[in-house]
Protein backbone atom coordinates (compact mmCIF):
# COMPACT_ATOMS: atom_id res chain seq x y z
CA UNK A 1 0.00 0.00 0.00
CA UNK A 2 2.79 2.31 0.76
CA UNK A 3 3.87 2.55 -3.22
CA UNK A 4 1.22 4.62 -3.40
CA UNK A 5 2.63 7.78 -1.79
CA UNK A 6 5.86 6.91 -3.42
CA UNK A 7 6.57 10.16 -5.91
CA UNK A 8 10.16 10.75 -7.08
CA UNK A 9 12.57 8.89 -7.84
CA UNK A 10 15.28 10.01 -5.02
CA UNK A 11 12.42 8.00 -2.85
CA UNK A 12 12.51 5.02 -4.91
CA UNK A 13 16.30 5.28 -4.69
CA UNK A 14 16.16 4.98 -0.69
CA UNK A 15 13.63 2.71 0.02
CA UNK A 16 15.15 0.41 -2.84
CA UNK A 17 18.60 0.99 -0.16
CA UNK A 18 16.85 0.38 3.17
CA UNK A 19 14.77 -1.97 1.62
CA UNK A 20 17.80 -4.33 1.37
CA UNK A 21 18.17 -4.38 4.96
CA UNK A 22 14.94 -6.43 5.79
CA UNK A 23 16.28 -9.62 6.10
CA UNK A 24 18.48 -9.02 8.59
CA UNK A 25 16.63 -6.32 10.45
CA UNK A 26 13.57 -8.76 10.45
CA UNK A 27 15.77 -11.51 11.76
CA UNK A 28 17.12 -9.68 14.67
CA UNK A 29 13.88 -8.39 15.72
CA UNK A 30 12.65 -11.11 17.94
CA UNK A 31 16.18 -11.66 19.85
CA UNK A 32 16.56 -7.40 20.40
CA UNK A 33 13.00 -7.70 21.99
CA UNK A 34 13.39 -10.84 23.77
CA UNK A 35 16.64 -10.04 25.34
CA UNK A 36 16.10 -5.65 25.49
CA UNK A 37 19.30 -5.54 23.26
CA UNK A 38 20.02 -2.15 21.89
CA UNK A 39 20.47 -3.33 18.08
CA UNK A 40 24.35 -1.21 17.59
CA UNK A 41 24.46 -3.78 14.41
CA UNK A 42 21.20 -2.17 12.15
CA UNK A 43 21.94 1.29 13.32
CA UNK A 44 25.25 1.08 11.52
CA UNK A 45 23.97 -0.59 8.88
CA UNK A 46 21.61 2.42 8.36
CA UNK A 47 24.96 4.65 8.93
CA UNK A 48 26.94 2.94 6.74
CA UNK A 49 24.19 4.22 4.02
CA UNK A 50 24.41 7.55 4.71
CA UNK A 51 20.75 7.08 6.82
CA UNK A 52 21.49 9.60 9.29
CA UNK A 53 22.18 12.86 6.91
CA UNK A 54 18.99 12.07 5.04
CA UNK A 55 17.61 15.12 6.75
CA UNK A 56 20.44 17.26 6.98
CA UNK A 57 19.86 19.96 4.07
CA UNK A 58 22.00 19.60 0.88
CA UNK A 59 23.96 22.74 1.60
CA UNK A 60 25.82 21.45 4.46
CA UNK A 61 26.32 17.65 3.02
CA UNK A 62 22.93 15.83 3.58
CA UNK A 63 20.50 14.69 1.48
CA UNK A 64 18.25 17.15 1.80
CA UNK A 65 15.49 14.83 2.11
CA UNK A 66 11.50 16.63 3.46
CA UNK A 67 9.36 15.17 6.51
CA UNK A 68 7.62 13.50 3.51
CA UNK A 69 10.54 11.65 2.31
CA UNK A 70 11.28 10.76 6.05
CA UNK A 71 7.50 9.42 6.89
CA UNK A 72 7.68 6.74 3.85
CA UNK A 73 11.37 5.69 5.13
CA UNK A 74 10.67 5.54 8.91
CA UNK A 75 7.35 3.48 7.88
CA UNK A 76 9.08 1.18 5.81
CA UNK A 77 12.17 0.54 8.59
CA UNK A 78 9.85 0.64 11.54
CA UNK A 79 8.13 -2.52 9.56
CA UNK A 80 11.28 -4.51 9.38
CA UNK A 81 12.39 -3.71 13.12
CA UNK A 82 10.52 -0.78 15.28
CA UNK A 83 13.22 -0.44 17.82
CA UNK A 84 15.51 0.72 14.89
CA UNK A 85 12.89 3.01 13.41
CA UNK A 86 12.37 4.96 16.70
CA UNK A 87 16.05 4.88 17.60
CA UNK A 88 17.26 6.44 14.25
CA UNK A 89 14.24 8.52 13.70
CA UNK A 90 14.82 10.51 16.51
CA UNK A 91 18.09 11.21 15.43
CA UNK A 92 16.89 12.23 11.77
CA UNK A 93 13.99 14.62 13.43
CA UNK A 94 16.10 16.76 15.73
CA UNK A 95 18.39 17.01 12.49
CA UNK A 96 15.55 18.23 10.36
CA UNK A 97 14.33 20.78 12.76
CA UNK A 98 17.40 22.30 14.15
CA UNK A 99 18.30 22.86 10.55
CA UNK A 100 15.02 23.94 8.79
CA UNK A 101 14.56 26.13 11.80
CA UNK A 102 18.30 27.25 12.25
CA UNK A 103 18.08 27.39 16.07
CA UNK A 104 21.56 27.15 16.52
CA UNK A 105 24.59 30.01 15.09
CA UNK A 106 25.78 28.90 11.78
CA UNK A 107 29.36 28.51 13.09
CA UNK A 108 27.85 25.92 15.20
CA UNK A 109 25.71 24.44 12.50
CA UNK A 110 28.55 23.97 10.07
CA UNK A 111 30.62 22.26 12.75
CA UNK A 112 27.79 19.75 13.73
CA UNK A 113 26.85 19.54 10.23
CA UNK A 114 30.26 17.70 9.44
CA UNK A 115 29.73 15.72 12.09
CA UNK A 116 26.87 14.70 11.09
CA UNK A 117 28.25 13.62 7.71
CA UNK A 118 30.40 11.56 9.28
CA UNK A 119 28.06 9.47 11.05
CA UNK A 120 27.66 11.08 14.41
CA UNK A 121 24.45 10.45 16.02
CA UNK A 122 22.52 12.92 18.25
CA UNK A 123 18.69 12.73 19.75
CA UNK A 124 17.48 16.15 22.14
CA UNK A 125 17.87 14.52 26.37
CA UNK A 126 14.57 16.41 27.87
CA UNK A 127 12.71 13.94 29.58
CA UNK A 128 12.70 13.95 33.70
CA UNK A 129 11.17 12.11 36.45
CA UNK A 130 10.19 14.95 38.06
CA UNK A 131 8.62 16.90 35.19
CA UNK A 132 7.56 14.19 33.38
CA UNK A 133 6.88 14.66 29.64
CA UNK A 134 8.57 18.57 28.81
CA UNK A 135 6.03 19.15 26.48
CA UNK A 136 3.81 19.55 29.14
CA UNK A 137 5.52 22.40 30.24
CA UNK A 138 7.59 21.46 33.28
CA UNK A 139 10.86 23.53 34.51
CA UNK A 140 13.94 20.83 34.08
CA UNK A 141 16.10 20.02 37.23
CA UNK A 142 18.88 19.41 35.46
CA UNK A 143 20.97 22.91 36.23
CA UNK A 144 23.75 24.68 34.56
CA UNK A 145 25.48 27.00 36.48
CA UNK A 146 28.44 29.59 35.24
CA UNK A 147 31.84 28.98 37.21
CA UNK A 148 35.32 30.04 36.15
CA UNK A 149 34.24 31.24 32.55
CA UNK A 150 32.62 27.78 32.36
CA UNK A 151 29.03 26.09 32.58
CA UNK A 152 28.87 23.45 35.16
CA UNK A 153 25.88 20.97 34.33
CA UNK A 154 24.13 18.56 36.95
CA UNK A 155 20.98 16.66 36.38
CA UNK A 156 19.44 13.12 35.46
CA UNK A 157 17.38 12.64 32.26
CA UNK A 158 15.32 9.62 31.34
CA UNK A 159 13.53 8.28 28.35
CA UNK A 160 17.30 8.73 25.69
CA UNK A 161 16.70 6.90 23.16
CA UNK A 162 19.43 5.27 21.05
CA UNK A 163 21.73 6.30 23.84
CA UNK A 164 23.84 3.64 23.30
CA UNK A 165 24.96 5.02 20.32
CA UNK A 166 24.26 8.69 20.50
CA UNK A 167 27.29 10.81 19.69
CA UNK A 168 25.63 13.93 21.06
CA UNK A 169 23.06 14.29 23.72
CA UNK A 170 21.56 17.78 23.26
CA UNK A 171 20.44 18.20 26.84
CA UNK A 172 18.07 20.99 28.29
CA UNK A 173 19.28 22.69 31.39
CA UNK A 174 17.68 25.56 34.09
CA UNK A 175 19.98 28.16 33.44
CA UNK A 176 19.70 30.13 36.92
CA UNK A 177 21.45 33.19 36.14
CA UNK A 178 19.33 33.77 32.31
CA UNK A 179 16.37 32.39 34.16
CA UNK A 180 15.17 30.09 31.55
CA UNK A 181 15.80 26.78 29.78
CA UNK A 182 18.81 26.62 27.34
CA UNK A 183 20.31 23.25 25.79
CA UNK A 184 23.34 22.21 25.23
CA UNK A 185 25.39 20.14 22.79
CA UNK A 186 26.83 17.45 24.75
CA UNK A 187 29.81 14.89 23.60
CA UNK A 188 29.36 11.66 24.48
CA UNK A 189 32.72 11.33 25.88
CA UNK A 190 32.54 14.59 28.53
CA UNK A 191 34.35 13.91 31.80
CA UNK A 192 31.13 13.56 34.28
CA UNK A 193 28.85 12.19 31.22
CA UNK A 194 27.65 8.82 31.66
CA UNK A 195 24.63 6.40 30.78
CA UNK A 196 22.87 4.77 33.78
CA UNK A 197 21.14 1.74 31.95
CA UNK A 198 17.26 1.69 34.04
CA UNK A 199 15.05 0.64 30.57
CA UNK A 200 13.78 -2.28 31.66
CA UNK A 201 10.14 -2.21 29.81
CA UNK A 202 7.59 -4.33 27.78
CA UNK A 203 7.14 -2.42 24.58
CA UNK A 204 10.28 -0.87 22.78
CA UNK A 205 12.86 -2.67 24.65
CA UNK A 206 15.34 -2.40 22.52
CA UNK A 207 15.61 1.41 22.34
CA UNK A 208 18.34 1.95 25.17
CA UNK A 209 15.55 4.61 26.58
CA UNK A 210 18.14 4.51 29.56
CA UNK A 211 18.84 7.55 31.93
CA UNK A 212 21.98 10.36 31.28
CA UNK A 213 23.62 11.12 34.28
CA UNK A 214 25.40 14.67 34.47
CA UNK A 215 27.91 14.94 36.82
CA UNK A 216 29.89 18.09 36.75
CA UNK A 217 30.26 18.43 33.34
CA UNK A 218 31.82 21.28 32.33
CA UNK A 219 31.16 22.68 28.93
CA UNK A 220 32.15 26.23 27.37
CA UNK A 221 29.66 28.83 25.70
CA UNK A 222 30.19 27.16 22.49
CA UNK A 223 28.05 24.34 23.89
CA UNK A 224 25.30 26.52 24.27
CA UNK A 225 23.22 26.47 21.43
CA UNK A 226 19.84 26.83 22.36
CA UNK A 227 17.80 29.71 24.12
CA UNK A 228 14.42 29.01 23.57
CA UNK A 229 11.77 31.22 23.79
CA UNK A 230 9.37 28.37 24.24
CA UNK A 231 10.64 25.34 24.71
CA UNK A 232 6.88 23.29 24.87
CA UNK A 233 5.33 25.26 22.19
CA UNK A 234 4.37 24.28 18.62
CA UNK A 235 5.39 21.00 17.48
CA UNK A 236 7.39 20.29 14.44
CA UNK A 237 6.15 18.24 11.50
CA UNK A 238 9.56 16.37 11.96
CA UNK A 239 7.97 14.64 15.20
CA UNK A 240 6.05 12.91 12.29
CA UNK A 241 8.47 9.89 12.50
CA UNK A 242 6.98 9.12 15.68
CA UNK A 243 3.30 7.85 14.18
CA UNK A 244 5.22 6.77 11.17
CA UNK A 245 6.97 4.51 13.18
CA UNK A 246 4.20 2.59 14.51
CA UNK A 247 2.12 2.85 10.89
CA UNK A 248 4.94 0.11 10.17
CA UNK A 249 4.44 -1.90 12.69
CA UNK A 250 0.77 -1.70 12.60
CA UNK A 251 1.86 -2.61 8.60
CA UNK A 252 3.73 -5.95 9.57
CA UNK A 253 1.29 -6.97 12.06
CA UNK A 254 -1.38 -6.78 9.10
CA UNK A 255 1.28 -8.27 6.64
CA UNK A 256 1.60 -11.04 9.04
CA UNK A 257 -2.54 -11.37 9.86
CA UNK A 258 -3.26 -12.18 6.12
CA UNK A 259 -0.36 -14.90 5.74
CA UNK A 260 -1.86 -16.55 8.30
CA UNK A 261 -5.38 -16.21 7.42
CA UNK A 262 -4.37 -17.61 3.34
CA UNK A 263 -2.34 -20.84 4.73
CA UNK A 264 -4.06 -21.56 8.23
CA UNK A 265 -6.73 -24.53 7.25
CA UNK A 266 -7.95 -26.52 10.46
CA UNK A 267 -9.52 -29.89 9.76
CA UNK A 268 -12.99 -27.83 10.17
CA UNK A 269 -12.68 -26.49 7.01
CA UNK A 270 -11.87 -27.27 3.38
CA UNK A 271 -9.67 -24.02 2.59
CA UNK A 272 -7.76 -21.61 4.72
CA UNK A 273 -9.90 -19.08 6.77
CA UNK A 274 -9.27 -16.32 4.36
CA UNK A 275 -12.80 -17.58 3.06
CA UNK A 276 -14.76 -16.92 6.62
CA UNK A 277 -17.00 -14.12 6.52
CA UNK A 278 -15.38 -13.21 10.46
CA UNK A 279 -11.82 -13.24 9.57
CA UNK A 280 -12.58 -11.30 6.37
CA UNK A 281 -14.68 -8.70 8.21
CA UNK A 282 -11.24 -8.39 10.03
CA UNK A 283 -8.60 -7.76 7.50
CA UNK A 284 -11.10 -5.24 5.77
CA UNK A 285 -11.05 -3.01 8.48
CA UNK A 286 -7.74 -3.49 9.16
CA UNK A 287 -6.89 -1.78 5.52
CA UNK A 288 -9.61 0.62 6.24
CA UNK A 289 -7.85 1.97 9.19
CA UNK A 290 -4.50 2.04 7.25
CA UNK A 291 -5.40 3.85 4.51
CA UNK A 292 -7.16 6.24 6.20
CA UNK A 293 -4.41 6.60 9.16
CA UNK A 294 -1.67 6.72 5.97
CA UNK A 295 -3.73 8.88 3.93
CA UNK A 296 -3.86 11.21 6.98
CA UNK A 297 -0.04 11.08 8.01
CA UNK A 298 1.20 11.87 4.38
CA UNK A 299 -0.51 14.87 3.41
CA UNK A 300 -0.03 16.54 6.81
CA UNK A 301 3.59 15.90 6.02
CA UNK A 302 2.83 17.09 2.50
CA UNK A 303 1.17 20.39 3.49
CA UNK A 304 4.34 20.64 5.95
CA UNK A 305 6.84 20.62 3.42
CA UNK A 306 5.37 23.35 1.53
CA UNK A 307 6.50 26.56 2.64
CA UNK A 308 2.85 28.43 1.79
CA UNK A 309 0.82 26.40 3.79
CA UNK A 310 3.09 25.52 6.67
CA UNK A 311 1.68 28.24 8.90
CA UNK A 312 -1.51 27.05 8.35
CA UNK A 313 -1.19 23.94 9.89
CA UNK A 314 -2.39 24.76 13.73
CA UNK A 315 -2.84 20.95 15.09
CA UNK A 316 -2.64 19.10 12.45
CA UNK A 317 0.75 17.35 13.42
CA UNK A 318 -0.78 16.24 16.64
CA UNK A 319 -3.85 14.90 15.37
CA UNK A 320 -1.58 12.76 13.18
CA UNK A 321 0.15 11.28 15.57
CA UNK A 322 -3.36 11.12 17.99
CA UNK A 323 -4.83 9.03 15.05
CA UNK A 324 -2.01 7.34 13.57
CA UNK A 325 -0.89 5.96 17.13
CA UNK A 326 -4.58 4.90 17.95
CA UNK A 327 -4.75 3.45 14.57
CA UNK A 328 -1.74 0.70 14.88
CA UNK A 329 -3.10 -0.13 18.32
CA UNK A 330 -6.87 -1.20 16.98
CA UNK A 331 -4.93 -2.67 13.59
CA UNK A 332 -2.68 -5.04 15.65
CA UNK A 333 -5.39 -6.14 18.27
CA UNK A 334 -7.36 -7.04 15.17
CA UNK A 335 -4.84 -9.01 13.52
CA UNK A 336 -4.53 -10.99 16.54
CA UNK A 337 -8.10 -11.34 16.46
CA UNK A 338 -7.63 -13.24 12.88
CA UNK A 339 -4.09 -15.45 14.35
CA UNK A 340 -5.89 -15.87 17.65
CA UNK A 341 -4.26 -17.81 20.53
CA UNK A 342 -1.48 -18.23 18.50
CA UNK A 343 -0.58 -14.42 18.79
CA UNK A 344 0.10 -14.81 22.17
CA UNK A 345 2.66 -17.31 21.92
CA UNK A 346 6.31 -15.35 22.87
CA UNK A 347 7.55 -16.96 19.32
CA UNK A 348 5.19 -15.34 17.17
CA UNK A 349 5.57 -11.50 16.41
CA UNK A 350 1.69 -10.23 17.05
CA UNK A 351 2.56 -10.40 20.60
CA UNK A 352 5.54 -7.83 20.08
CA UNK A 353 3.91 -5.51 17.42
CA UNK A 354 1.17 -5.34 20.39
CA UNK A 355 2.84 -3.86 23.36
CA UNK A 356 5.34 -2.07 20.76
CA UNK A 357 2.64 0.08 19.74
CA UNK A 358 1.19 0.65 22.91
CA UNK A 359 4.32 2.96 23.62
CA UNK A 360 3.59 5.82 21.03
CA UNK A 361 0.73 6.46 23.81
CA UNK A 362 3.11 8.11 26.01
CA UNK A 363 5.07 9.74 23.14
CA UNK A 364 4.96 13.02 22.86
CA UNK A 365 2.36 14.65 22.27
CA UNK A 366 0.47 13.06 24.76
CA UNK A 367 -3.49 12.04 23.61
CA UNK A 368 -5.41 14.27 25.99
CA UNK A 369 -3.12 17.35 24.99
CA UNK A 370 -4.14 16.95 21.70
CA UNK A 371 -7.64 16.94 22.49
CA UNK A 372 -7.25 19.71 25.09
CA UNK A 373 -5.51 21.96 21.80
CA UNK A 374 -8.16 21.43 19.52
CA UNK A 375 -11.27 22.23 22.29
CA UNK A 376 -9.15 25.27 22.87
CA UNK A 377 -8.70 25.68 19.31
CA UNK A 378 -12.58 25.44 18.91
CA UNK A 379 -13.12 27.62 21.50
CA UNK A 380 -10.78 30.82 20.57
CA UNK A 381 -11.55 30.28 17.28
CA UNK A 382 -15.32 30.49 17.76
CA UNK A 383 -14.87 33.96 19.89
CA UNK A 384 -12.32 35.56 17.20
CA UNK A 385 -15.23 35.08 14.54
CA UNK A 386 -17.84 36.71 16.71
CA UNK A 387 -20.28 34.60 16.03
CA UNK A 388 -23.46 34.56 18.56
CA UNK A 389 -25.90 31.96 18.73
CA UNK A 390 -29.21 32.77 19.72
Amino acid sequence: MISLFVKNERQKDWLQKVSKLETKFKENAARTDELAIFPKNNIQALVDLGYQRITLPEVYGGAGLKVYDMVLLQETIASFDGNTGLSIGWNLGVIGDVFEKKLWKEEALNCFAKEVVNGALVNRSVSEAITGSPARGGRPGTSAVKKDGSWVINGRKSFTTASPVLTYFLTSAWIEEKQRIGFFLLHKDLDGLSIDETWDVIAMRGTGSHDLVLENVVVEDAQLVELPDNPSGKFSGWMLHIPACYLGIAQAARDYAVRFANQHTPNSLTGPISQLPNVQQHLGEIDLKLTQARHLIYSVAEAYDDETRRDLIINDIEVAKYTVTNTAIDVVDKAMRVVGAKSLARGNPLQRYYRDVRAGLHNPPMDDMTISRLANSAIENMKSDHIVQV
